[in-house]
């Protein structure tokens, strides 16, 4: 069973259309299946195997099977392995850009320039860790104390589709460099770059049941691996409900161990000092990028009084001069591809709708763009309200909220006004009001004169309603293990 996709260049790409356990694909037990869809065309790519509860039980015990001689394999192997897969990757980097523009509609370019080499990075920066998961020795009265950092067991990763390869990577490669083996949970809504994953997996030479990929909806697949009490750990990137069902099957079964990361409403601060066009720049990117489909999305714009008039007519005449071509994502002049579905497509339209109606100035965009295909114009308000509803809930969608500030610590009670917390950017040349501002945002992430900027070795996630736990970086580590203290009591000599 496999699916055909027609990718960049004409590339024909093949992926197996089974659940992948134990190095084998295999199709579900009760042959349940969804749907494939490019959101480009709606077409229908196939259909996919659809993981059951008895699914992730079979998941579960190849993997509890691998973790008895995974745990015991050395780090510098254990880094092999994920440098062999990071090579892979690499080689076949093409495939992936192409399923995620078929199936997902991220931009081919968007792929090739930032989530590949992403999850690349990631796989390299966490083999390094593998060798050096160690511990301390410490005084304690009587004797010596020392401690180890464990690995956990059999753990789950629960991903979404917004940049799936890279948010798996973030989650794949230090579960297996601590020594935890790893069931994956692809999103229905973009599965087929995890069976090109899998296919890798099989090709580095993971023994069988460290890595397990599955697919299937979260109602059933996903339920089932946050309620299995031999599930040790769930990391979780996706929405706030998806997080607290999370968290009361892990308080309902065996209390293991979860990291979120959840929404955001980011805000982007201008102030008068700021690099205008550096500014424009990076606030009109952090609200486009994959058509605003992603978490840290910087939604929430507030330029200060004193250059709100200048920065709202230089936005407007940016987006003018860079015109959008939308159209098929695998293609190097496509600039705007489709969300990601119907329902993504109508949720947006709906809250531009709201934005009309509640009193803020329409700068440019709010429409949908043709009839095939799910896209929207790029769209940014001006003068909006506190108490909108398109500045204060997440759209996830190419949607600015623009309004004005006068002072600093005006500007700071208005950006923690939110039930979240995920990242925030601010702009000015005055590095005390940099260092001031940054300290005060209640982010998990603060950027100063950018946009996101995410690296291997910088701790990502959040606060508040956007979650806890950290993807990227040492931080990741202590996600990922148990530690253990070993006491000597030392008996005096005789």
């Amino acid at each position: 069973m496999s699916i055909t996709i027609t990718g960049a260049k004409g590339r024909q790409i093949q992926v197996p259309s089974g659940l992948f356990i134990n190095n084998t694909f295999t199709p579900s037990v009760n042959n349940t299946t969804l749907p494939v869809e490019n959101p480009s065309t709606r077409a229908h790519l196939g259909t996919i195997s659809a993981a059951s509860k008895q699914d992730i039980d079979r998941a579960v015990e190849s993997s509890k099977s691998a973790f008895a001689t995974w745990k015991t394999t050395p780090g510098p192997v254990r880094g092999k392995f994920l440098h062999k897969l990071a090579d892979l990757i690499e080689r076949d980097a093409d495939d992936f850009a192409s399923l995620e523009a078929v199936d997902a509609g991220i931009l081919y370019t968007d792929s090739m320039g930032m989530n590949i080499p992403q999850a690349v990075g990631n796989l390299r920066y966490f083999a390094g860790w593998a060798d050096k998961i160690d511990g301390k020795v410490l005084e304690i009265d009587g004797g010596i104390a020392y401690t180890h950092r464990e690995p956990l067991g059999v753990c789950g990763a629960i991903v979404p589709w917004n940049s799936p390869l890279m948010i798996t990577i973030w989650k794949l490669a230090p579960a297996l460099a601590v020594g935890n083996v790893l069931i994956i949970k692809t999103s229905e809504m973009s599965p087929l770059y995890g069976q090109k994953l899998a296919q890798l997996v099989l090709e580095a030479g993971f023994p069988p049941g460290v890595v397990n990929i599955m697919t299937g909806d979260g109602a059933n697949a996903g339920t089932a691996l946050s309620e299995h009490v031999d599930v040790r750990k769930i990391s979780f990137t996706g929405s706030s409900i998806a997080g607290r069902k999370i968290l009361q099957a892990a308080a309902k079964t065996n209390l293991k161990k979860v990291s979120l990361e959840l929404g955001g409403k980011g805000p982007s601060i201008v102030f008068g000092d700021a690099d205008l066009e550096n500014a424009l720049l990076w606030t009109r990117i952090g609200i486009t990028a994959n058509n605003g489909q992603i978490c840290v999305a910087g939604s929430r714009i507030y330029v200060q009084d004193t250059i709100y008039d200048q920065f709202i007519e230089a936005y407007k005449n940016a987006a003018a001069a860079a015109p959008v071509v939308s159209g098929n994502p695998l293609d190097a002049a496509t600039t705007k591809g489709p969300v990601v579905n119907r329902a993504q497509y109508e949720k947006i339209l709906g809250y531009i709708e709201q934005g009309k109606r509640c009193g803020a100035k329409l700068l440019f965009g709010g429409e949908k763009i043709g009839d095939e295909g799910y896209f929207v114009q790029n769209t940014a308000f001006a003068d909006v309200t506190e108490d909108a509803a398109i500045m204060k809930e997440e759209i996830f969608g190419p949607v600015a909220s623009i309004a004005k500030f006068s002072t600093e610590d005006e500007v700071i009670a208005k950006a923690n006004d939110s039930l979240h917390g995920l990242g925030a950017a601010i702009f000015t040349n005055d590095v005390s009001r940099a260092h001031r501002v940054t300290k005060a945002l209640e982010s998990g992430q603060v950027t100063v004169n950018a946009w996101a900027m995410l690296s291997p070795n910088a701790p990502f996630g959040g606060v508040k309603e956007s979650g806890f736990g950290r993807d990227m970086g040492e931080e990741a580590l202590e996600g990922w293990a148990s530690v253990k203290s070993i006491k000597y009591n030392i008996l005096p000599k005789l």
